[in-house]
């Protein structure tokens, strides 16, 4: 995408609990909606959705460029998400982008002069984690994303003796065990940016390449539950 081209673009995160839609046109924002409640994404996307294109008095035929967090994160949601957003570019003949989710989160926090550490619960004690950090005004990848033991996120952290600021939906989870660790150079992004926003994706995939729909598919990281329960039998 070229540098200071405007573009309308339709975002969409469901890689968590939390489900987000946004249109953004160039940089400006025209309407993001964030829902974290006990309705499934495929209860609630597709109506959030409409109602992102309702309010911004567009369509998707308006739309120059579709994103979508494509992992990793819940399996269920994200193959709803990027499921929803090919058929919509499919539709409309627009180009694709996916971003990871954890980049995305990380464009929560423009310009933080901290190391940036998003952590999403993985279960059984792992982490899906990747590690950045903003060089002036550009975010550089410190560590690729990863699904580990939050223990070995920790002790690399550690070794680096810098501040860093967690965020993601592995916070509540895991935020005793990194304070006793890393104690005050941990610090925690406040709740208007600790969770998954379709803002984020859709500046973030100002930067990524374009796809056609049938190119873009999920990047889990790691094997389904399922999957590695039945390798254990």
């Amino acid at each position: 995408m070229k540098s200071g081209e405007i573009m309308k673009i339709l975002a969409v995160d469901t890689s968590s609990k939390v489900a987000s839609a946004a249109i953004v046109d160039g940089d400006k924002l025209i309407c993001e909606e964030v829902l974290n409640n006990k309705l499934t994404h495929s209860e609630t996307l597709m109506p959030m959705i409409k109602r992102v294109f309702d309010k911004s008095e567009l369509t998707p035929a308006d739309i120059d460029l579709f994103a979508v967090s494509n992992g990793p994160g819940s399996f269920t949601g994200l193959r709803i998400g990027v499921t929803t957003v090919k058929g919509l570019a499919h539709a409309c003949k627009k180009d694709i982008v996916g971003v990871n989710t954890l980049l995305a989160l990380a464009y929560n926090l423009p310009y933080c002069p901290y190391i940036i550490c998003p952590i999403m619960d993985a279960r059984r004690g792992e982490v899906y984690n990747a590690i950045y950090k903003f060089n002036d005004d550009i975010l550089n990848e410190v560590v690729a994303p990863r699904a580990l033991p939050l223990v070995n996120v920790l002790e690399e952290l550690l070794s680096k003796n810098e501040k860093v600021v967690f965020l993601g939906d592995g916070v509540p989870v895991f935020k005793d065990v990194i304070i006793e660790k890393l104690g005050d150079l941990a610090v925690f992004a406040p709740q208007n940016a600790n969770e998954q926003r379709a803002s984020s994706v859709a500046e973030a995939a100002k930067s990524k390449d374009k796809l056609k729909y049938f190119e873009l598919v999920p990047e889990y990281l790691r094997k389904s539950q399922a999957e590695r329960e039945l390798e254990e039998r």
